[in-house]
């Protein structure tokens, strides 16, 4: 039986593959649909959940867990990586660093030297998990909003264009406001801060410092998080010399990407499809990411022989849960000429919630909700999202580029984005109840980033049905990239998106 199916593929991709080997440029594209939905046939729910049980069996035999520098994430890693040298993939295990220790050894110092000594773990706090550091330097606000606003909206230090007029080697004082803290500390590292303070933004429950780990250490160097009070105060007299010092130690670990790409298709156009793969620490993380994983990973083995015209690269990202880290680095570290070979990002993130919606990323921002559009040809990722839907007679609402998923440090360099996700901790609408089905006023998934998210986490229609999208759109762009448009880099965010919100 095996044999034959297998012949019957064949043959399908065979006689599809000979028109698109004859095809001019102009019309080759014509081919994406017959493969689309040779895929789709191929991609089913039944195999996904075979991946979705091995990652259970995975972190049942390792503590309950498949976290980023666990022995459940590094089996978790052999596995899919495995599964895609079977299948004739070039497989990369491409390293990337994570904290995997932090100690504080003594309270930390800030003052005006001299003139005034603020209260360590009252007035300000280390940040976890903050480099060593002791620097005396003038410090230079960022983009401020002084007087607060009634409620949140500042910016400062979100946008690497904030720090324009920042002088390397001073110490940044930074407001919290919309986006995360990480993003914050990363943009006054790549400016050339000495030390940063960041201190809270000032309305009524955002005044007093706290203890936090931002899970960010890149920047290099101390860093704290201070009342609004003393950030005021410091903001009020612009070039005041301040001593800064953090006594700790910082441990890193390596982790690793598995990066999976066809070997044929033009390198020049690379389609990324990418989902992580790591947990949180108390669960085995089924829904998330497990979904997303197995759904890529099954896309993946199914396409294998497929003639592709664009190389397509897949992606299972390490060290998500705890800030973006798998995809940052990778993103970080690739040559502009090689982030500009990626034309198209496909994200999915959490695609079995079990009381699930279909949401689409809202790439033209047509929603008008938090964050901005994407990059010029993410709406185009979201119309051809919105098709498949479409097709199927499937409702499907749009959901914000928020930054707690691995399409935020593609978004941030001007890639194209788009993907699906059906729902965290947030709380299912009457209106999404009546589209989908489901339980009103309750979680998309309650088991979000809990022990129970296991295999009885998941909706099996939902994971079907994205599985399926994700074969439709994976197809689509390995065989046509007509409809994204040529990147303008000058129109590129300047923003490091992670996923834990400032």
């Amino acid at each position: 039986m095996r044999f034959s199916l297998m012949k019957g593929v064949t043959a399908v991709i065979a006689a599809l593959a000979l028109p698109l080997a004859l095809a001019s440029p102009a019309n080759a594209g014509s081919l994406d649909d017959g493969f689309a939905k040779l895929l789709v046939k191929q991609v089913k729910g039944t195999n996904v959940t075979k991946h979705l049980n091995a990652l259970q069996a995975i972190a049942n035999a390792n503590g309950g867990t498949r976290a980023a520098g666990t022995p459940g994430y590094d089996a978790s890693r052999d596995y899919v990586a495995d599964k895609l040298r079977e299948a004739g993939y070039k497989v990369t295990l491409d390293p990337i660093d994570f904290v995997e220790g932090w100690t504080e050894n003594n309270p930390p110092t800030l003052e005006i030297p001299g003139q005034k000594t603020y209260a360590p773990n009252e007035d300000f706090f280390t940040f976890q998990p903050s480099p060593a550091g002791d620097v005396t330097a003038q410090v230079q606000g960022v983009d401020l909003t002084l007087p607060p606003t009634p409620t949140p909206t500042s910016t400062s230090g979100c946008e690497t264009s904030d720090f324009a007029g920042f002088v390397p080697g001073n110490i940044a004082l930074i407001q919290r406001g919309t986006c995360a803290f990480a993003a914050k500390i990363r943009n006054a590292g790549f400016a050339g801060a000495s030390g940063i303070i960041v201190f809270n933004e000032g309305q009524p429950g955002r005044t007093d410092a706290f203890p936090l780990d931002i899970g960010e250490w890149r920047a290099g160097v101390p860093m704290v998080f201070a009342d609004f009070a003393v950030g005021n105060e410091l903001a009020a007299t612009p070039g005041t010399t301040v001593r800064l010092k953090v006594d700790a130690t910082l441990q890193l670990g390596t982790n690793h990407n598995v990066i999976a790409e066809t070997r044929g298709g033009d390198p020049g156009k690379v389609v990324m499809v990418g989902a992580h793969l790591d947990s949180v620490p108390v669960g085995p993380g089924i829904n998330d990411n497990g979904s997303g994983s197995a759904a890529i990973l099954e896309t993946a083995l199914q396409m294998k022989n497929f003639p592709v015209k664009n190389k397509v690269r897949f992606a299972f990202w390490a060290a998500e849960e705890i800030g973006l880290l798998g995809s940052d680095q990778y993103v970080e570290e690739l040559p502009q000429a090689q982030r500009d070979r990626i034309k198209v990002y496909l994200n999915f993130d959490m695609v079995a919630s079990p009381n699930y919606a279909y949401k689409l990323y809202d790439g033209d921002d047509s929603d008008g909700e938090g964050s901005p559009a994407g990059p010029p040809g993410s709406a185009q990722i979201e119309k051809q999202l919105e098709a498949f839907f479409d097709g199927r007679g499937l409702a499907h609402v749009g959901t914000d580029f928020d930054g707690r998923s691995d399409y935020g440090p593609f978004i941030a360099v001007g890639i194209p984005s788009g993907g699906i996700f059906t729902g965290a901790e947030g709380i299912k609408t009457a209106e999404e109840a009546a589209l989908f089905g489901g339980t009103a006023g309750v979680a998309y998934d309650v088991c979000y980033h809990q022990a129970c998210d296991t295999t009885a986490n998941v909706n099996a229609t939902a994971l079907d049905v994205n599985a399926d999208a994700i074969a439709d759109s994976t197809a689509r762009y390995a065989f046509n990239l007509g409809s994204i448009p040529a990147r303008d880099d000058a129109a590129a965010a300047a923003r490091i998106a992670v996923k834990s919100a400032g």
